[in-house]
């Protein structure tokens, strides 16, 4: 199985932005758990991280018979980007969507996602375990036809 990892605005400063909210390990830190999680299940994964809207667009696009499945944290476009909705529902991948921090518990906002109505799941608050459990949800997924 292979998944595409795709992580979202300024998660590059996880471990400086707002530690008190995201946690002080920094982004090479998420890949190493996202890597390590991978491995101990037995699945392949890239992962992918951006500032731009439409550079998260054309990796969704590409990920198109190239993935089985997509994690993806949007971070500030969860709430914004109907354009990486769209890209979604375009490819038609099974997806769950991670945040580091319970976004229901955060303003208001940013309690709205439209990301989440696309995904099958969305996991949030759960620190850098919130991957993990992703790629375990994709893994053991029926594969629907």
């Amino acid at each position: 199985m292979k998944i595409l990892v795709i992580n979202g605005p300024n998660l590059n400063l996880l471990g400086v932005r707002e530690p008190g909210i995201y946690g002080k390990q920094s982004y090479e830190e998420l890949l190493r758990s996202i890597r390590e999680g991978a491995a101990r299940l037995g699945v392949e994964v890239k992962c992918f991280q951006s500032n731009h809207e439409g550079a998260i667009v054309d990796e969704i696009q590409a990920a198109l018979g190239a993935f089985d499945a997509i994690v993806i944290n949007p971070a500030a476009y969860t709430h914004t980007s109907v354009a990486i909705l769209d890209a979604l529902k375009a490819v038609g991948l099974p997806t769950v969507e991670v945040h580091i921090s319970d976004i229901s518990q955060r303003e208001t906002f940013r309690q709205f996602s439209y990301v989440s109505l696309y995904a099958e799941k969305t996991i949030a608050g759960q620190g850098f375990g919130g991957y993990i459990q992703a790629l375990e949800y994709l893994k053991q997924r029926p594969v629907q036809q």
